[in-house]
């Protein structure tokens, strides 16, 4: 579905991704994870087109991204802060949004309804707090049943219900066969959800594992503290 090779980017003299290669297939859900500064969001950038990399090559499923962005019709991404215009309603920027993407066929507006965004559709962007603005994006996310979903830090100021909500969503899309790649700094959230972890530090891949080798390496059942014991150990 995914796969780079060689992806470097400098900016000026820092190495933001330094020679990265990874595959990401079909059903699989891949935790992204690193410290602070690994180049986990230049990375989700370059694969999303916003970032355009020294060297190396991203193919979607065997076609190159470069010069191309047809791609980003088949891929839904939730940022980690929201950014909207804030004097438009919620009701708005999905109109807004479905007039630039054109879905073909029916909208997955399955959040809409499980957050009751469909309840409160006319109210300003301006006046939302950070969860309701967090379950705008991931709707938005899933609004176009996209083939890939990017998810960067999903579950940050949800509520434990909402949390599930969205964890139950993520688990349903994977079963259909969707890749979803999801970077989150709380660990115990992505138990139930990943089948692969790519864990990069200071800009370079650290390893690509499924989930079942990592603990069985590091013999911790906890993604947290499977990471925890690569970080401390250097053991990859």
């Amino acid at each position: 579905m995914i796969v780079a090779k060689n992806i470097t980017k400098k900016f000026g003299k820092v190495y933001a991704l330094n020679d990265v290669s990874v595959t990401c297939n079909k059903g699989e859900c891949i935790a992204l994870i690193g410290p602070n500064a690994s180049g986990k969001t230049t990375f989700i950038k370059c694969l999303l087109g916003m970032v355009v990399p020294q060297s190396g090559t991203i193919n979607f499923d065997n076609n190159s991204i470069a010069h191309n962005w047809l791609y980003r019709n088949r891929i839904g991404y939730m940022p980690q802060i929201g950014r909207y215009p804030e004097n438009m309603s919620i009701g708005q920027v999905f109109n807004l949004m479905k007039d630039i993407r054109k879905p073909i066929g029916l909208a997955d507006e399955e959040l809409v309804q499980k957050f009751k965004l469909d309840i409160i559709m006319q109210k300003r962007m301006r006046t939302l707090s950070g969860g309701t603005r967090q379950k705008v994006s991931a709707a938005l996310a899933f609004l176009f049943n996209p083939d890939v979903l990017i998810l960067d830090e999903p579950t940050a100021g949800l509520d434990p219900v909402s949390s599930e909500i969205l964890k139950e969503k993520i688990i349903k899309e994977k079963n259909k066969g969707k890749l979803i790649l999801i970077t989150s700094h709380v660990l115990s959230e992505l138990d139930d959800l990943v089948t692969e972890v790519i864990y990069m530090q200071e800009g370079r891949l650290g390893f690509q594992k499924s989930i079942s080798i990592l603990k069985q390496e590091t013999g911790e059942e906890k993604l947290a503290k499977a990471i925890a014991k690569v970080m401390i150990t250097g053991h990859q």
